[in-house]
């Protein structure tokens, strides 16, 4: 089956690069090309393409609008593609996200054949996947009173969050951060997969967006509650003895930073302070760290289907029996509120600092 792709961008020779490297597979072919963000709008409701890459500055319409229009009158899978990683154009990529694109990358360097070689093939490998994922627009729903509640014993005692994503993930954990109040009883850290370059990007969108601080995480420092770390990335976050240790051991599961890394060092201890969310992501990277998790006393909850962009990485730790409790993404919020219960002051803090002001 052949994968049809619209291409958005104002630069000629950046359509004509992308084409040629797209084409060298066989299963994909470019079905239109747009020159600003009208014409994408246009093209992607005309040629109901499977798939839209997209560039984000462009004349008469901005990407980010054409991106908007585009979910709101024929949703349609997004891949942004950034001009770089500097902190104005990484901000971009992530309202892009946040307005309805699956997953972004950074524009090739024309630097060198390997350079190119290597960025084409994974932007064909990540064009086939993202064509086959199915994007409905809809309205959030908010949890309404009559909405059940997962069966979860509450109480105080949890004081870690932690939060693995892959594909479709940035958006998911922006929502779920965004649910949590800037006094948090906990620690939350976030293992995210992300194209490299963005990670810091990614923790200062958070940070920007949610009332719960956002940084990212550094080697050989303590972590406190009400603060949430995102693991940077090329580099596995693990905890040791309370502190933030960073690695850059082989990848696992072909990720690095890799969530059962981190699944797994929190496993090594006391685990029935540890609260682990699995969210939308492909492949099975933090499926058996969840359930090492598990297994040490610790509690885990999953993303539901309906509500995951992939359900691949939550579909594997409920095949292990890793999860306590499946539960669709808008009610996760309120699931930890009943595991996070208002602390004492003497208890509320994790590692060796204070609870952040």
């Amino acid at each position: 089956m052949i994968t049809r792709v619209l291409l958005a961008d104002d630069s000629l020779l950046a359509r004509q690069l992308l084409k040629d490297m797209l084409q060298a597979s066989d299963e994909i072919r470019v079905v239109g090309e747009a020159c600003d963000g009208r014409q994408a709008v246009e093209l992607a409701q005309a040629l109901k393409p499977d798939l839209v890459i997209m560039d984000l500055l462009m004349p008469v319409l901005d990407g980010l609008d054409a991106i908007e229009e585009i979910m709101a009158l024929c949703p349609t899978p997004v891949l942004v593609l950034s001009a770089a990683v500097e902190a104005s154009e990484v901000d971009r990529a992530f309202v892009a996200i946040k307005r309805g694109a699956l997953d972004v990358m950074e524009k090739p360097r024309l630097d060198g054949n390997a350079t190119l070689e290597g960025f084409s093939a994974t932007l064909r490998e990540k064009v086939l996947f993202l064509s086959r994922i199915r994007v409905i627009r809809h309205p959030r729903r908010k949890p309404r009173p009559g909405d059940p509640l997962p069966a979860l014993l509450g109480g105080a005692g949890h004081n870690i969050l932690a939060i693995g994503a892959s594909t479709g993930g940035p958006k998911a954990v922006m929502r779920l951060l965004k649910a949590l109040p800037a006094d948090f009883p906990g620690a939350v850290f976030v293992v995210q997969h992300i194209a490299q370059g963005f990670a810091a990007g990614f923790a200062a969108w958070l940070d920007r967006e949610c009332a719960l601080p956002v940084r990212l995480a550094r080697d050989g420092v303590p972590f406190r509650s009400g603060e949430a770390l995102v693991a940077p990335d090329g580099t596995h976050l693990t905890v040791v003895e309370g502190v933030i240790r960073l690695n850059d051991a082989p990848p696992v599961n072909c990720c690095r930073p890799s969530i059962d890394v981190f699944f797994d060092s929190l496993a090594r201890q006391r685990c029935d302070q540890v609260v682990a969310v699995l969210l939308t992501g492909m492949g099975r990277d933090g499926a058996q760290g969840m359930l090492r998790i598990r297994a040490a006393g610790g509690t885990t909850i999953v993303q539901d289907e309906p509500s995951c962009a992939v359900f691949g990485m939550p579909k594997a730790a409920i095949t292990l029996d890793a999860a306590d409790q499946v539960v669709p993404l808008d009610l996760i919020p309120a699931a930890l509120e009943k595991l996070f219960v208002a602390q004492r002051p003497e208890s509320a803090t994790t590692g060796a600092a204070a609870p952040h002001n």
